[in-house]
Parts: structure tokens; C-alpha cells; sequence
């Protein structure tokens, strides 16, 4: 029986794709009891032969070759193909500590949970530990052993980084519930939906994830035809977050972290219209007004700033950053 399946979606990651697959297969498992499932998105480099090398030497591991459709499409290719009980998402320039799966695997069957979420760490290219953020992952996060549903742990212990690659889920979770082709921030679309889906979830302290910052990410190398995508697809997620928690309230349920959610991406569309699209700021604040946003969680200086006025702020952060 196969317990867990790794889903790797892989676009030209030549560098590090050995790394990361050499960390999956370096756990304390047996590898009859585990899976890799390799999704080569459309690679250019020699990302699809080393994938190709790995399938022939190791029966664990397969792969798939398809045209470049996106890291969601590549995941939802995985999930079709996923054999296990369990499902993680794994980013093939990142990668796992080493034995640490037997120990997730017991926790997750001894209090019977269909989510467990683990700690991770920011690295280098040299593999050091490196704070790229001002603040740190754990921030605001609960990471209690103890199992809750998956709405309150989604209220109550996260907070705002909703990285997939941070939880081991049941297979079945994502029946109806795979990730929204085309767009970016896909993980913040798709982690409340299946938390909410979620009876018995919980984490563990462990440190288990790698996720490396690099030169040439997609989170880095971003031209202004996909800045202006960026800038898009946070107002559409804007208006997704609104109607999940509607649906919840809806149920009766508290939805704190969606209202956290929506004002972080509030505050990062003024910073990106006091910045790159100062001249588009009446068009998009005009947006914001429809989508009823104002105000947005008062937590610091800045976001009273923007509810009192978001043209102001705007105005201010601009003459700031000039």
C-alpha cells in the first residue's frame, strides 16, 4: 500500500532538482510505501532527463511530460496520478530534511488527521538558513500537536502564509478541491478550501521544508506584462477570499483569517500603485471601493493611513518612494 505520494511539479530546475529529489528518497520509509511523481511543465533545460534518469533507476518514482500550463496544472496532473493515502507538494527547486518522514507518518495515523502541517525554513544556494522576510514564518502561527477542525485551525493557528507545500493531506480532501489554473498566489486560493474541508488537522515543530530563495524564481523574475498580472490576479483573489468567507458565515463560521487575508493583500496593492502602477491608481482604487474592502484590519500606522483615505496613502508612499 502506498501511503504518501510526493508531487514535484518541475520547470527548468536543472540546478537543483537532484537535491530535491535526493531528499525525498533519503527518508525513513520503505520506498514501497512512498511515491514521486515528477511533472515536467514544458522544461527547456535538462530538467526533463534528469527526471527521465530517476525513473530508471528508482521503481518509486514516475514522471510526466507535458506542455508548460503553470505550476497548478503541473500539481493537478499530480493529483490525478497520485497512488497515496496521503498527498505532499513538493517545489523542485526546494527541498526535504532528511528522516523525517516516518515521524509525520506516525503522528498523522496516531490521532487519526487529515492535515498535518510542519515547519520551514528559508535557505540559500549554499544551503544556509537565511531571514529573507522582515518577519518570521512562524510569526502568529500555532503549531499545537493537539487535532481541531479545519476552520478553527485556519482562524486560530496561521497566519497569513498558506504555502501547500507546508501540509501532509488526505487523498480525499482534494476531490473538488484542486488548484485554479492560470493564476498566481494559487496556494492562497487554495488553502482555505481545503482546510475548510478538513475535520481533524494539526502540526508538528518539526522543521521538514527547504524552500530556497534564488536568483530567477518565479517569484523574482517578473517582467511588467506579468507585474500587471500580479497586480490582477491579487484583486481576483481579493474577491475569491470574500465569497469563501461568505459561504462560511453562511454556515456560522468565523472567518478572522480571510479578513486578515483580504488586508494583507489590500496593503500590498497600494504599495504596488504608490510604486509601478501610480498612473492606473484611480482605476484600481475605484476597484477596491466595489469590492467594499475599506476598512481593512488596523494593525499599524500605514493601514489606518489607507482607511482613512487610500489616495492619500497612496500619494504619500509615492512622494516617499521618488
Amino acid at each position: 500500500m502506498i501511503k504518501l505520494s510526493f508531487i514535484v511539479p518541475v520547470y527548468n530546475v536543472a540546478p537543483y532538482l537532484r537535491m530535491c529529489v535526493s531528499s525525498l528518497l533519503s527518508q525513513n520509509i520503505p520506498q514501497d510505501e512512498y511515491e514521486i511523481i515528477l511533472v515536467d511543465d514544458g522544461s527547456t533545460d535538462t530538467s526533463p532527463q534528469i527526471c527521465n534518469e530517476y525513473v530508471h533507476m528508482f521503481n518509486n518514482i514516475r514522471v510526466v511530460h507535458q506542455a508548460n500550463a503553470g505550476p497548478s496544472v503541473a500539481r493537478n496532473t499530480g493529483i490525478a496520478m497520485a497512488k497515496g493515502e496521503y498527498i505532499c507538494f513538493v517545489d523542485s527547486d526546494d527541498y526535504w530534511q532528511l528522516n523525517v518522514l516516518a515521524g509525520l507518518i506516525a503522528q498523522i495515523e496516531r490521532d487519526n488527521l487529515d492535515v498535518l502541517r510542519f515547519r520551514f525554513r528559508n535557505v540559500n544556494e549554499q544551503f544556509e538558513e537565511v531571514h529573507p522576510y522582515k518577519s518570521d514564518p512562524a510569526k502568529d502561527n500555532d503549531y499545537s500537536e493537539t487535532p481541531t477542525d479545519g476552520v478553527s485551525f485556519l482562524n486560530s493557528r496561521m497566519n497569513t502564509q498558506c504555502y501547500a507545500v507546508m501540509f501532509i493531506l488526505r487523498r480525499d480532501l482534494l476531490d473538488g478541491c484542486i488548484f485554479t489554473p492560470g493564476i498566481y498566489f494559487e496556494d492562497t486560493d487554495w488553502t482555505p478550501r481545503m482546510l475548510a474541508k478538513a475535520k481533524r488537522v494539526a502540526s508538528t515543530d518539526t522543521v521538514v521544508y527547504n524552500y530556497l530563495s534564488r536568483e530567477g524564481s518565479i517569484t523574482r523574475a517578473i517582467d511588467r506584462i506579468k507585474q500587471q498580472k500580479v497586480l490582477d490576479d491579487k484583486m481576483r483573489l481579493i474577491a475569491t477570499l470574500q465569497q469563501q468567507a461568505i459561504d462560511l458565515r453562511m454556515k456560522g463560521r468565523y472567518n478572522r483569517w480571510y479578513q486578515d487575508a483580504i488586508s494583507d493583500l489590500v496593503v500590498s496593492i497600494v504599495g504596488e500603485l504608490s510604486s509601478e502602477f501610480y498612473e492606473e491608481r484611480n482605476k484600481y482604487i475605484a476597484k477596491l471601493d466595489q469590492l467594499n474592502v475599506f476598512p481593512i484590519t488596523p494593525r499599524c500606522i500605514k493601514v489606518r493611513l489607507i482607511n482613512l483615505s487610500p489616495r492619500v496613502a497612496i500619494y504619500l508612499l509615492h512622494l516617499k518612494n521618488a
